[in-house]
Order: C-alpha cells, then structure tokens, then sequence
C-alpha cells in the first residue's frame, strides 16, 4: 500500500520535472528570439564568383588598379593607400573578361586627392592621426581590349581610437573640429604669414582639412587647408571677396603656438599640378601589361535570361567616429555595432542582372557584363586576408 507520504513526494517529483521543462522551453524561446542570424550558406559550386588568393599577383594588380581609380574619383578628402586585400571574389565571362569583387583595408595618408599623387609617393601618417577602413569595389577587366575600369565601389573611413591613443600616449595630439574658432584662427595666422612672404602673388583661405590640438608650451594647433588664388594685392586691406567657382590651387601645413610670451606661427605650402585640358579618361583604357596573364579559356558561365539592363552608379566614400567615441568605460554593447558598414550592390537579384558596358568599347555592337550581389560572410580562400606587412592593429578592421 502507497503511503500519503510517497504520494505526494511522487506528486511533488512531477511537479519539479514539468517547471524545469517550462523554464527550458522558456529559455529556448527567448535564444530564438534573441540569438543573432547565422551565417548564410555557402553559394553552390556551380556558381559564377569564385574566391581567390589575396596575395596573388594578379589580384595584388587589380587591387591597385581599383584604388588608383577610387583615388581619381574624389574631389575632396586625402588619398588611400592599399593596407591589404580583405577578400576577392573573380567572375570570368567568355568574350568579356572578368569582374572582380574586391574588399580593400585601407589607410589614408597625408597627401590631398587633388595632389593627384601616388599613394606610394605619400607619407604614412602618425599614429595618432590615422585614418583606416575598408572599400568595396567592382573592377572590371578586359586585357585584349586593354580595358580596365571602376564599375562601383563604396568606402568607409574612420579615424584611429583616441580613447586607445591616450592610454599609449597621453600627452599626443587631438584631433579638433576644423570650424573650431581656434583652429580658423591658426588657418589664418599662418596664411597671413605665407602671403608676407610671398609679396608677388597673394591666396586666400578655401577650406580647413585637417587639425590637431596639443599642449606644447602653451595651447598648439596643427592645421591643413587648402587655398586659392586671389585677386587682391598684398597692400589691399581685404582679400576676403573671391570668385565662388575658383579652384583650390594649393594645401598649407600651419601652426600656431601660443607659449605665454610669444606667438609661434610657421607654414608651409605645396602647390597642385595644373590640370592638362584633353586627358583621357585613364579608367577606362590603361597599359596591362603589369597583369600577369591569366589563361581561363576553359571557364564558362551561363548568363542569365531576360536580365534587365542597369546603370552603374560610381560611389561614395563616407567618414564615421572613431568606434570608441562617445562610449562610457564600463559599456558593454549588447549587440555591437558593424564596424565598417560598407555596402555594394548593382543588383539585388540572386540570379544577377546585365550591366550595359558598350562605351568602353569601340564598335557598334552592345557589350553586356553579368553583375551578381556582392559576397557577404561567404568562405573565403584561405589565403585572406592578406598579410598585414607589419600594420599596426589599430589601425585594421576588426
């Protein structure tokens, strides 16, 4: 016979199983609620793109190209050096060539894009004062008809941490908002400087680039900015009244150092290569020799049917915070924010899309690329990234 005592132990033991397996499935609804997506699939072996080394010469190329081409499109900002080559995805077309789909890690240097100089003539900059992110580029290639050409890209930039800066360097510069009053007044300080020296022929203020703050021995400022020619006579008393469509000519280096007896001011001015009327478009034919050859002849892909024909927008480049600004010391995102949000896309469609490139070619026939969505957290080759040659870690995508 069950005693009274077994019942209810019994009772109690079943009670007990059915809460654990109410929190459990409490529990398990709450992951699926809130756990984050993974990854997608792989794309299916018989698809178009395919991933390639990023130390491969061939790639190392193209990358170049694709930078060089991103540089020439800019009208304002510094230009971008290669850090590494991310990721690379190559769809051969028979007849066509290839579109790469490359993602670049890359830092800026000090030159300004209007210097129209190499990033390899360019200094790296101070730590303290770098700049690095990531580009997205669709770079298309044709080596018969010696055609290489930026179809799309999208950039995005940020500056260095300064929160990790001041732990290594407390006593480094800062960066400073360039409309700060301070930093217009140092702009100005040191161009004023530069037109008594230079009595023959006076320039006048376009814009402030760059500036940094430091207590040196007493408050310093650091600024770049570009300049433009101007009308007026060094014994005019204003030269402030300027053409608006002028073109800025020049970039000055100044600074203003304000110790508590004396006024620091120095500059320096490098000035722009004029631009030469009736310069071919270099994007879209270049020399190709420096490609080493490639033989795909055996690679086929199937085009897609009925693709709509689609315009290729050029691209952007956008400038972000540094990633730790305006984060409280003992914050802890849940979920942290992407990095570099870099999106590029001339379709959307799974199956593709056909992109109109006839006026990169000569002849009356219409050329059609096959263009796909851009790779998003698919393997990659093992080889990628690519070597980071001694870059400092701060100054990488995570």
């Amino acid at each position: 016979m069950i005693s009274t005592f077994d019942r209810f132990g019994s009772l109690a033991s079943s009670r007990m199983a059915l809460l654990r397996l109410l929190v459990f499935c409490t529990l398990a609804a709450c992951y699926m609620a809130y756990s984050p997506p993974g990854p997608p699939p792989p794309l299916p072996p018989n698809h178009p793109l395919h991933p390639l080394s990023c130390n491969d010469s061939q790639v190392l190329a193209v990358a170049d190209f694709a930078l060089q081409s991103i540089n020439r499109d800019q009208k304002d900002g510094y230009t971008l050096s290669l850090s590494r080559v991310h990721d690379v995805w190559e769809h051969y077309q028979e007849n066509m060539g290839s579109v790469y789909y490359l993602t670049l890690d890359v830092l800026e240097t000090g030159c300004h894009v209007l210097s129209k100089k190499a990033p390899k003539d360019c200094g790296p900059r101070s730590l303290h004062e770098s700049v690095y992110g990531q580009c997205k580029a669709m770079f298309h290639i044709n080596k018969p008809n010696r055609v290489l050409y930026l179809l799309a890209y999208n950039c995005t930039l940020r500056p260095v941490s300064q929160k990790k800066i001041h732990f290594m360097c407390p006593d480094c510069p800062s960066p400073f908002d360039v409309s700060d009053p301070e930093v217009l007044e140092a702009a100005t300080e040191s161009l004023a400087k530069f037109n008594s020296e230079n009595p023959s022929k006076q320039y006048s203020l376009v814009k402030v680039t760059r500036a940094v703050g430091q207590w040196v021995v007493g408050p310093s400022y650091f600024v770049d900015y570009l300049i433009k020619e101007s009308p007026c006579t060094q014994s005019q008393a204003s030269c402030s009244l300027q053409p608006s469509d002028s073109a800025p000519v020049g970039i000055c280096h100044g600074s203003v150092v304000k110790a508590p007896l004396k006024k620091f001011v120095s500059v320096t001015c490098e000035f722009f290569e004029p631009k030469v009327p009736g310069d071919v478009n270099p994007d879209v034919t270049q020399e190709s020799k420096k490609l080493p050859s490639v033989d795909k002849a055996s690679q086929k892909n199937t085009a897609p049917t009925n693709s709509p024909s689609i315009t290729a927008p050029r691209g952007s480049v956008q400038r972000l915070p540094d990633l730790d600004a305006g984060k409280l010391d003992d914050s802890k995102e849940k979920i942290p924010k992407e990095a570099f949000p870099v999106q590029l896309d001339l379709t959307t469609n799974p199956q593709g899309d056909t992109l109109d490139v006839s006026f990169l070619y000569l002849g009356p026939e219409e050329k059609k690329l096959e263009v796909w969505p851009f790779p998003r957290n698919q393997p990659r080759f093992p080889a990628c990234p690519g070597p980071e040659g001694g870059t400092n870690p701060l100054i990488l995508p995570p």
